[in-house]
């Protein structure tokens, strides 16, 4: 036991530590963080069939866009703890840290102590890290289990056991019923990496790989193959998708739509997009959005979307956006070969992406010198070809791709840790041996490169730490390259590298100390503007309380609250009564769940009474039959009119400092106290001061040319009946 504590790495320890409070704290103040997943939550915490089947409503009339496996980690935490705000984020912050612990065991047996703690620590400090793991959106969790397999599948390498490789391959497995396809992008790395890494012979290597192909496929269709057997009847409707099949939602929706754009639906013009135009589109039929952008808790002018403007599925002008936290929902700069280095994406990712690059050649290189014969690998070389393997796919898919948000940059920290850590290792291992000078001014290079993309990041809010950047890293790996000491390079080597962890280092603070928790998460100075003031928690927005006491006195005995079009809308409605309301058109207010014979039926039955018409409601058969048949609840009975019209103001005019769109009225995704009993509270006040050193902006920021300060006003959603029409059915 004495053996066992003295083999612990201390740095390690501190670095999990660090990431625990990055990614834990405050997150009893997480309010909703995301509405539309919180709402399943709920819901599949009240029956099994709900839980298998990832139902957004209690009644189990549609589910959510994604496979149910990370949300039954988060309904776990529920049933265990409570329903609390910290309980629906906190398998996300378990999984973020269990993510820096996985980056620490695969590094450190190939590269050395040194160089697992720095990439440990250059993945603890990736912002959109931070920012994604204190939300209870799946990515923290997919990523955690796509680094899973590629450390089991290392101990299938060392021990040649075929049954480890078919565990790891059947994680994947596994990751796509957290995400679906983007689990995908990781299997080309591990095919590969076992082929040249297994020292089996070229037969085995074949059996093996068959294994792990029937180990992923299995496990990729075992849930959606389980629940497409089942009779539509006799389960929710697959929402999102077209068809009302698993399948069809995995490679439509949540797959070739991604990469071309969406060629269905309608969707929402959210406010805050960065990539918006000078002349924004005339309203009508656009595309689809995806998940998560409901209240724009992220960067965004208003709490809920319009659903008219910016079709979503094409490319979009603009690379830079807003910056620092506003980043946008859909602000993913323009689509190219520079797009992950654009401040749109770039500021939540790619801090040293131009040193991970480096630090992938020299390393590889250095060991190409090693080795008498050039065409064999060494481990080293194998496993920078793995991690290789994880960064150009993905890379390259986000480079092109028409329908993402910024968050999903999550998938790019881990290998941009581990290279650029590797990086950093090489070089000193150049200056103990005082050779190889080409080495070393490569990767210095790679140092200067990366310092002057952070230094262009960071010089619109602090034009002196911009300048902190450039000559400390310059300055201090120029020193360790020409010193002649060994003692004294070192220390200027750490220094360089010291100065290159600033910049990422206070971005990542930004979402802790901002207390934020959002369903479009992002990370940026911009989250301080209003680090003082509280979102009003989960449904806050949204949750009309005057409409809730009208309808919980009116439908005692009716199996719903109330029906209507999107989840948007009826997501907070139920976190706040905990009772069922039927979205017929699922997240978007497009899908096809109910017919009117079957609607009609229903409220013949006594299973509906009322119907809610917000704003953004597109037309369809039901909702024409509601228009004709139904009778109109006299406005004042449900809207507490003075206190909508006062909200609306605020929510018309959230622009942050920069004058740029940020978070819909500054808001961080905090709940008071972090108690689900406040959760009904209505809106927020704006302003809040920018943190100090800031630099002023230019009038109207970078990247948002042509918004106006209300572009987009609140839906039907925003305030439950504000701009929305509740219609009575018998």
């Amino acid at each position: 036991m004495k053996e066992k504590f003295k083999r612990l790495d201390g740095w390690l320890i501190g670095i999990l530590i660090f990431a625990a409070f990055l990614y834990g704290w405050s997150i009893w103040k997480a309010g909703s963080s995301n509405d539309f997943y919180t709402s399943a939550i709920i819901s599949m915490s009240k029956s099994w069939k709900n839980f298998w089947y990832a139902s957004f409503d209690p009644a189990g009339f549609i589910t959510v866009d994604k496979p149910p496996v990370a949300l039954w980690f988060m309904v776990a935490s529920v049933k265990i703890f409570g329903l609390h705000s910290w309980s629906i984020v906190l398998s996300s912050v378990l999984f973020g840290i269990g993510s820096v612990a996985l980056i620490y065991k695969m590094i450190r047996p190939y590269f050395g102590r040194l160089a697992a703690n720095l990439g440990a620590l250059f993945m603890t400090i990736t912002p959109i890290v931070v920012a994604d793991s204190r939300t209870n959106n799946m990515d923290a969790t997919l990523v955690f289990f796509l680094l899973l397999a590629g450390y089991i599948l290392q101990l299938a390498v060392k021990k040649h056991k075929v049954w480890l490789v078919a565990i790891a391959f059947a994680l994947i497995g596994i990751a796509f019923n957290i995400k679906m396809l983007q689990a995908f992008m990781v299997l080309p790395a591990m095919y590969f990496f076992y082929w040249i890494a297994s020292t089996v012979g070229w037969k085995k290597k074949v059996v093996h790989l068959f294994v792990a192909t029937a180990a992923v496929t299995i496990f990729t269709l075992l849930w959606p193959l389980a629940v497409d057997s089942t009779s539509s009847s006799k389960r929710p409707y697959i929402g999102s998708s077209s068809t009302n099949s698993v399948l069809n939602l995995a490679f439509g929706y949540n797959g070739s739509q991604r990469l071309l754009g969406q060629s269905t639906g309608t969707g929402g013009r959210f406010s805050g997009m960065g990539n918006s135009q000078k002349k924004q589109p005339a309203q009508g039929k656009t595309k689809n959005r995806p998940t998560g952008s409901k209240k724009m808790k992220s960067p965004g002018a208003t709490a809920t979307a319009n659903k008219g403007g910016q079709q979503m599925g094409k490319q979009q002008t603009g690379g830079q956006g807003t910056q620092g936290g506003g980043s946008g929902a859909f602000n993913i700069g323009t689509a190219g070969p520079s797009r992950l280095l654009q401040k749109a994406l770039g500021q939540q990712v790619s801090w040293l992406f131009p040193l991970a690059l480096v630090g992938l050649i020299a390393a590889y290189l250095y060991e190409v010198k090693r080795q008498k014969k050039w065409w064999k690998t060494t481990q080293k070389q194998q496993q920078l070809l793995y991690w290789a393997g994880w960064l150009v796919p993905v890379a390259g898919f986000f480079s092109i791709a028409s329908f993402f948000h910024p968050y999903y940059m999550i998938m790019l920290a881990p290998p941009l840790a581990v290279l650029s850590a590797i990086g950093v290792t090489t070089f000193i291992e150049s200056l103990k041996k005082q050779r190889d000078r080409w080495q070393l001014y490569l990767i210095a290079s790679g140092f200067w490169i990366t310092a002057g993309l952070q230094a262009w990041y960071v010089y619109s809010y602090y034009p002196w730490l911009s300048w902190t950047i450039i000559v400390g890293t310059i300055g201090t790996s120029l020193l360790a390259v020409f010193y002649q000491k060994l003692h004294k390079n070192l220390i200027y080597g750490a220094l360089a590298v010291a100065f290159l962890t600033l910049a990422p280092g206070f971005w990542s603070l930004t979402p802790t100390l901002a207390g934020a928790s959002d369903a479009i998460p992002s990370a940026g100075p911009d989250l301080l503007s209003n680090s003082g003031q509280s979102s009003g928690g989960l449904g806050s927005e949204s949750a009309n309380t005057k409409m809730i006491k009208y309808l919980e006195k009116n439908t005692k005995n009716t199996k719903y609250l109330f029906a209507t079009m999107d989840s948007n809308t009826a997501a907070p409605y139920i976190i706040k009564t905990k009772r069922a309301v039927m979205t017929i058109g699922g997240y978007n207010g497009t899908d096809n769940a109910i017919s009117l014979a079957q609607f009609k039926k229903m409220v013949k039955e006594g299973k509906v009474k009322y119907f809610y018409l917000s704003g953004k409601t597109t037309s369809s058969s039901i909702i024409r039959w509601v228009k004709k048949h139904g009778t109109k609840v006299k406005t004042k009975e449900y809207t507490d009119t003075t206190s909508a019209t006062s909200n609306q103001k605020q929510q018309g005019t959230s622009l942050n400092k920069r004058g740029t769109t940020g978070r819909p009225n500054g808001q961080k995704g905090q709940a008071p106290k972090g108690s689900f009993k406040k959760m009904a509270a209505k809106g927020q006040k704006t302003g809040g001061k920018a943190p100090s050193g800031m630099k002023k902006p230019s009038a109207g920021g970078q990247g948002q040319k042509g918004m106006s300060k209300n572009q987009s006003q609140p839906s039907g959603g925003s305030m439950g009946g504000q701009s929305g029409t509740l219609y009575k059915l018998n």
